[in-house]
């Protein structure tokens, strides 16, 4: 197609999204677990927008060298892979010297006690070797996942939103589109917390905005898609298998204190995002 308007590749990207995702929507509809098919339906859904990217450069000519491959210098690496843990030790600290929710769940301690195979070890050790796990080994599998949506997300989309609208509005356009793209797991599988749907999709909307644009500049200033994907594998492992599970519900306001679905976490990232914010326009990665 040779298409050079960036507006034509935005919408080409986005339809082939929409339908290379829906393929696996109506698979995880069908079991109504994010994690049916062992995983695999998440997986493909996850990949779905590199796809998109993908076949959106072949077709208009783009070099996919633009999606940012390169890694770039270690410091930002490093940054986004720390940022996740920081961010959620201190919106969950928050939520248990607040009182609601407590640390450590004791039934997450003996599971998890369990799994290792460390009978007999103290809490404590439990805790720190499960997280140590969570955030080394565990990374790579999870990065696997998160990689495929930020060759699109990030890779791709940020960066031609960006150059059309430039950085604010490109990364909160990228965060909606975001935000959107999981809805189908929320309403159509069990994608959620348990809370009232209308607040924990405002709480979920929110958090996808803050990180859009903590990924974008960070994508934007690095030149490297590496950073958002290291950034998307640590908020998944920290906070999905070990922040959240680690926490004891006390009574009913916890599910909407924690998790992505409570205020906690949105907060906190927001308050990253506006300092992000006030940084600077980055431009290295445009395409």
């Amino acid at each position: 197609m040779g298409v050079q308007n960036p507006s034509g590749r935005i919408g080409l990207f986005l339809v082939l999204t929409a339908l290379f995702s829906s393929i696996f929507y109506g698979f995880i509809a069908l079991t109504g677990h994010v994690g049916g098919g062992n995983g695999a339906y998440e997986l493909g859904l996850m990949w779905s927008p590199a796809l998109a990217a993908v076949v959106t450069c072949r077709l208009t000519g783009l070099s996919l060298t633009t999606l940012g491959w390169g890694w770039g210098a270690w410091r930002w690496q490093a940054l986004a892979l720390a940022l996740p843990l920081g961010y959620a030790a201190v919106a969950y600290g928050g939520v248990w010297l607040a009182g609601l929710g407590g640390f450590p769940d004791p039934k997450f301690v003996v599971a998890t006690r369990e799994s290792l195979g460390w009978r007999g070890a103290p809490d404590w050790l439990v805790l720190a070797g499960y997280l140590l796990l969570t955030g080394t080994a565990g990374m790579v599998m999870s990065l696997a996942f998160a990689l495929g949506e930020e060759i699109g997300w990030r890779g791709f989309l940020a960066p031609h939103l960006t150059e059309t609208f430039g950085f604010r509005i490109g990364a909160l356009l990228t965060g909606a589109i975001w935000a959107a793209w999981h809805l189908p797991l929320v309403f159509l599988a069990d994608y959620h917390a348990g809370t009232p749907w209308w607040f924990g999709v405002g709480c979920f909307t929110v958090l996808m905005l803050g990180m859009s644009v903590v990924m974008a500049w960070l994508r934007l200033t690095s030149g490297s898609l590496w950073t958002a994907a290291l950034l998307h594998a640590s908020h998944n492992q920290f906070i999905q298998l070990f922040f959240t599970p680690a926490t004891a519900a006390k009574g009913a306001i916890t599910p909407y204190a924690v998790d992505e679905f409570g205020f906690a976490l949105p907060l906190v990232v927001l308050a990253l995002a506006a300092v992000v914010w006030r940084r600077g326009v980055p431009t290295k990665g445009l395409p």
